[in-house]
């Protein structure tokens, strides 16, 4: 963390224009999850037998833990790698993967369709199944994510406990609760960040088995024997942008001075990594010579094609230039490219690359998935939106010393 900045909460109105349009947005996607589980899932989807899971799975589970990644990307980078410059964005990469993990559980909930069954999975353990190592690690991650918050949430309110009314006799005790968690979280935290690095490698990479051993049904561009490493290499590699695009999008909203002197210097890892992404790949598609397919002009060939060109190499080149790290323009475009190349690889992978063995019908998603896609991004963003206004998430400049303010969790439940 910079000596000249110390993370507090944003002072800054919660309510305006885009706001307004994630609210609305994000009421329609409640609308139609409500209806999903009183109507049934085949009333607001198009999935049937032949298509058994869609873009909720193809978008909000697989490319939404894929850019979830910056969580464990930063927290290695600050704590293990100990490269102190970096602390000022770890805790905002923090929020972002507890809030966008949080929702891949909530995406793989509602697409199942015996949901009221989703706790079989920590009884039945069967230790053969991708899927099993997937959800435990992903449910045991966010658990870490959640414990990793804990010392945000007791540097804002340790000692400014002060609920009203019939509320107040938990002063005290819940005081003294927070007291406890912040001094044995602290202790046992690198512990957790550890796990929270060794999970995320886990089941990042597993993604990447799961469509492996889906054999014929995946389209020969995207079925590789090195699917686990190349989805967690690419995962790796797009933590870090998400990082840039995050804190320029959410300083610029709150109006606060960027961080560009940080971002900079977190954007010369991009390139490299991009650049071992790219060889892998390409290695890959040598020795099992697929390159074939890229002579037929086909949605597959078009779509690989813009993949690999404009979220892999275009911005390769550009992380690999001193002027774009100097840029906050050019640095955000390049971050917005490795970002979309990630999101279309996923969507390529789980959607456009899969064909079931007795297809007899295109899928298309419906307005309802659609919805609920919007909406849950919608719901994440309101979500950050209210978290770093009220717990001290984002750096911002050190104030001269003054006296403080009573503010405690009164104010909030008012």
């Amino acid at each position: 963390m910079s000596e000249l900045s110390e993370p507090r909460p944003v002072n800054h109105k919660f309510l305006t224009p885009g706001v307004i349009v994630l609210l609305i947005l994000a009421a329609n996607g409640l609308i139609w999850v409500f209806l999903r589980f009183i109507l049934g899932i085949g009333a607001v989807t198009n999935l049937n037998n032949e298509f058994p899971w869609g873009i909720w799975i193809g978008i909000d589970v697989a490319a939404g833990v894929a850019l979830a990644a910056g969580g464990f990307t930063t927290s290695a980078l600050a704590h293990i790698f100990h490269r102190e410059h970096f602390h000022d964005i770890v805790r905002p990469a923090l929020l972002t993967a507890m809030l966008g993990y949080t929702f891949v559980a909530l995406g793989v909930f509602i697409d199942l369709g015996r949901y009221y069954s989703i706790w079989h999975m920590f009884i039945y353990w069967n230790g053969n199944s991708v899927l099993f190592e997937v959800g435990v690690c992903v449910l045991t991650y966010v658990t870490v994510l959640y414990i990793e918050f804990i010392p945000i949430v007791t540097e804002r309110f340790v000692g400014r406990v002060d609920l009203p009314g019939l509320w107040a006799r938990f002063n005290r005790a819940l005081d003294k609760v927070l007291r406890f968690l912040d001094r044995n979280i602290n202790r046992a935290m690198f512990f957790f960040i550890i796990a929270g690095v060794v999970l995320s490698c886990l089941h990042q990479s597993s993604l990447g088995t799961l469509m492996m051993i889906a054999g014929q049904k995946i389209h020969p561009l995207w079925q590789s024997p090195i699917s686990p490493l190349l989805f967690l290499i690419s995962a790796i590699s797009v933590g870090f942008p998400m990082v840039i695009m995050e804190s320029i999008i959410s300083h610029r909203s709150f109006g606060l001075k960027d961080e560009m002197d940080v971002l900079s210097s977190l954007a010369r890892f991009i390139g490299p990594l991009l650049g071992v992404y790219l060889a892998f790949k390409m290695g890959d598609m040598v020795i099992r010579e697929t390159f074939v397919y890229l002579t037929e002009f086909t949605l597959e060939s078009v779509l690989w094609i813009i993949e690999v060109l404009i979220g892999v190499i275009i911005p390769l080149r550009m992380f690999l230039w001193d002027k774009v790290l100097q840029s906050k323009p050019l640095i955000f475009a390049a971050s917005l490219m490795v970002i979309f190349g990630v999101f279309l690889n996923r969507f390529n992978v789980f959607i456009v690359a899969y064909t079931p063995s007795y297809m007899t019908t295109k899928y298309w998603p419906s307005i309802g998935e659609i919805s609920v896609t919007l909406g849950f991004i919608a719901i994440e963003v309101l979500l950050y939106r209210i978290f770093v206004m009220i717990f001290p998430v984002i750096a911002q400049p050190m104030r001269r010393p003054q006296v403080k303010t009573k503010y405690a969790i009164r104010g909030i439940i008012r």
